[in-house]
């Protein structure tokens, strides 16, 4: 598999403040990337600067290893052979559904805009809507027809900023899923923006981590999940919070929690201060015995298939736990405190 997208140290300011400083990575044939990270981190200030319409300070973007921005040169957008789909949909209020699709199509014949058009609507399940109007869809049939306009074209590199941010919380996974199906079908490579790590999971082939301008992390959605390298990448991708211990064997570490024993090695030295990235589901409350560390509880929360709970330790620290289980805890039971990581997510101190 050939690198299709190679990005280079690359740098981009705005009014002498730097946005995104030293970011590379590169994007194959065929592959779906997210930039993730929370707002204001400079996700779409990238975005814009792979579309050409934000020009770079330092670094490079190049194609199939021809340069298209530098901080000597941008090539201009409509050169670079990349499909955009706007966080707003940008469609015409003017044009129906059809115009809209046919917009980049100016090269070619009435006949061979016609064929496309509806190649396109039958792709993305609109084949009856050409003659509507943008004011007439629903949110989820805009941002259909905004990815039928960027696919028109046959782009090489589809790029896609906070596609489904506009969409209620069902109809971003269902239409997140679609979208993903749609450009495996079309065979081409895209780069989605979000900040929402359910999507980026579901919809990435790799993705990264953008933070305070940079790359925290490159990745599988399962590396950044259970091997990450920043505190930051370990927050952001997963619920979880931080435990002070210290190593007393290869597979244990002494915490507030307890003696905890991991099943893999933890290739730090003993006696070693260390701290532990423990989630809410490795952690659950049970019948009180000793030996293990004690907790308050203090809230519980049903969630159908599972069970939250709020649960203060004898320092006082407030901790989550999940359980897929049914347990008889009430609020106000002290309780013992489990935990089963099989595979540490360990940050040396």
């Amino acid at each position: 598999m050939s690198s299709l997208l190679s990005v280079e140290s690359l740098s981009c300011a705005y009014a002498n403040q730097l946005i995104v400083e030293g970011v590379s990575f590169s994007i194959n044939e065929g592959e779906i990337a997210c930039l993730l990270g929370p707002s204001g981190c400079g996700k779409t200030t990238l975005l814009r600067a792979l579309a050409g319409f934000n020009t770079v300070t330092a670094g490079s973007i190049r194609m199939h290893g021809r340069e298209f921005s530098s901080s000597s040169a941008t090539l201009p957008p409509e050169k670079r052979q990349m499909g955009m789909v706007f966080q707003d949909y940008a469609l015409f209020p003017h044009l129906s559904v059809a115009d809209n699709i046919a917009f980049s199509l100016k090269s070619k014949s009435k006949s061979q805009k016609n064929d496309i058009v509806q190649t396109m609507l039958q792709l993305v399940r609109l084949p009856d809507l050409s003659k509507r109007f943008p004011h007439e869809l629903s949110g989820g049939q805009q941002q259909r027809v905004a990815l039928a306009r960027a696919l028109a074209s046959r782009p090489r590199l589809l790029l896609m900023d906070e596609p489904f941010s506009n969409l209620d919380t069902e109809m971003r996974k269902e239409l997140s899923l679609e979208v993903r199906d749609i450009i495996k079908q079309q065979e081409i490579a895209a780069v989605v923006v979000t900040h929402d790590q359910e999507e980026a999971f579901v919809i990435s082939d790799v993705l990264g981590i953008l933070a305070d301008g940079k790359l925290q992390q490159w990745g599988t959605a399962e590396s950044l999940y259970y091997r990450p390298e920043t505190v930051q990448v370990a927050k952001f991708v997963g619920e979880g919070e931080l435990f002070e211990g210290v190593c007393v064997s290869e597979t244990k570490v002494q915490t507030e929690l307890g003696l905890l024993e991991f099943a893999e090695p933890l290739l730090v030295p003993q006696q070693h201060p260390v701290n532990l990235f423990i989630r809410p589901a490795d952690i659950s409350p049970i019948v009180d015995n000793d030996g293990h560390a004690k907790a308050t509880v203090l809230s519980r929360e049903f969630m159908g298939d599972a069970t939250r709970y709020q649960l203060q330790l004898d320092s006082g620290r407030t901790v989550s736990a999940i359980v897929r289980e049914l347990l008889p805890f009430k609020v106000g039971n002290i309780v013992g405190i489990e935990v089963a990581v099989h595979r540490p997510i360990v940050f040396p101190v």
